[in-house]
């Protein structure tokens, strides 16, 4: 059973920055593929960024390319997401996942495991 849990959510202003880390415990993490997802009010959880087991492939979703940045530091069972640029568009409650085949860039569903998420809050 792997836990996955999130952290260094908070409130910044709008080109602000933020890097959120997800440490993890149980498993075999440097076989994990990694995601984070988030979910603003009223809204369905999406894919933010995904990375594989090895690190030399990730995924980002078109609006956050160029301003987010996942990392993973399987010595330290930890994968963590820099936002740069924030905008008010990224508020949302950020959630870490891990992926048993490894490849991380799988549907949302098939994720195997989650943690309990960090609010982003980016003001205006």
């Amino acid at each position: 059973q792997v836990r996955l849990s999130e952290s260094g959510g908070g409130l910044v202003q709008a080109g602000g920055s933020l890097r959120l880390s997800c440490a993890a415990s149980g498993g075999t993490f440097n076989t994990y593929g990694l995601g984070w997802f988030r979910q603003a009010p009223g809204k369905d959880r999406k894919l933010v960024t995904t990375i594989n087991w090895s690190g030399d492939n990730t995924y980002y979703t078109d609006s956050v390319k160029g301003r987010f940045t996942i990392s993973r530091d399987n010595a330290k069972n930890t994968v963590y997401l820099q936002m740069n640029s924030l905008k008010p568009e990224d508020t949302a409650v950020y959630y870490c996942a891990a992926d048993a085949s490894g490849y991380g860039y799988i549907p949302m569903d098939d994720y195997d495991y989650w943690g309990r998420g960090t609010q982003v809050t980016v003001s205006s």
